[in-house]
């Protein structure tokens, strides 16, 4: 590992936690994810709650519930706290706010099974997402979700290559991954829009690599054939590199809460023929900078 690698992992795994006055956090490694311990998400949650969740979301990225009962207007009520509530498009039949995550028996592809953030081809993409899994895979196990820090994504990366980034965008088109059986309704209209490659947290100020293997069609400023060089590289960050990464392994009524701004997720499909049921709700966020 290269010296800047090091000093850039040690600057992450060095940061003093903060301190919390009504919860209890568990990293779940040094560099992503923590499991957030005596506090029901049934009740309506106080400034100091709210205040101490706050904290943990911008320093963990992914925070993990667990043995969480609520309904679905608590997992609304919940998100609401941290911003408004961002309709699911192309809107499904219901509520307009709750998308469901369900695999049914023998399925061949689900959503979710390559590394991306979500929905970044929209104009603002979302601050974030709360997945609450009920119904786990009837073998008792898989379907684990998987997190990168993409702050340490960029961190890690040569003085060179991030001074080379710094500067490019790239476009984000919602038709350009396309899964298969999957058909967009007719009314739908697909959004493109272009990113800065690297990106500020618009609370932290850190840099973010902004990159979406989904999503991104090219860098503009490049010639085809060096965008998908550079892109290969870059989208092939958050699964080569384990460091970046925390696993959290689903159990009923759980509850994760990820910062779709700093962190990249997977959603592993390995429980093929089995089922799993969960819904989310996502929160709006806003302009990307650089």
């Amino acid at each position: 590992m290269e010296q800047y690698e090091l000093d850039a992992l040690e600057a992450v795994t060095s940061r003093p936690s903060p301190e919390y006055s009504t919860i209890t956090v568990d990293a779940l490694t040094p560099v992503i994810g923590a499991e957030v311990s005596g506090i029901d998400l049934s009740q309506e949650l106080t400034e100091e709650q709210r205040a101490d969740l706050h904290a943990a979301f911008l320093h963990h990225h992914v925070l993990v519930f667990r043995d969480q009962v609520i309904t679905s207007d608590e997992h609304k009520r919940l998100a609401g706290y941290f911003g408004e509530l961002r309709p699911v498009n192309p809107p499904p039949p219901g509520d307009p706010y709750l998308l469901e995550i369900s695999t049914s028996k023998g399925a061949t592809e689900v959503a979710g099974n390559r590394w991306h953030s979500d929905g970044t081809a929209d104009a603002e993409p979302s601050l974030g997402s709360m997945l609450y899994i009920t119904r786990i895979p009837e073998a008792g196990s898989g379907g684990d979700t998987l997190f990168a820090n993409m702050h340490l994504a960029y961190e890690m990366l040569s003085p060179a290559m991030r001074g080379f980034l710094d500067s490019l965008t790239a476009v984000h088109d919602g038709a350009h991954f396309k899964v298969k059986g999957y058909t967009l309704p007719p009314e739908y209209v697909v959004p493109v829009n272009e990113h800065p490659l690297v990106v500020r947290h618009p609370e932290t100020g850190r840099k973010i690599l902004y990159v979406n293997g989904v999503y991104v069609s090219h860098i503009p400023q490049l010639s085809d054939e060096e965008s998908r060089a550079v892109l290969d590289l870059l989208n092939g960050i958050p699964s080569s590199r384990p460091l970046l990464h925390c696993r959290v392994r689903w159990t009923p009524n759980t509850l994760v809460f990820w910062d779709n701004r700093s962190a990249q997720h997977h959603a592993s499909y390995d429980y093929y023929p089995f089922t799993r049921y969960g819904q989310r709700v996502a929160i709006n966020g806003g302009p990307l900078k650089a």
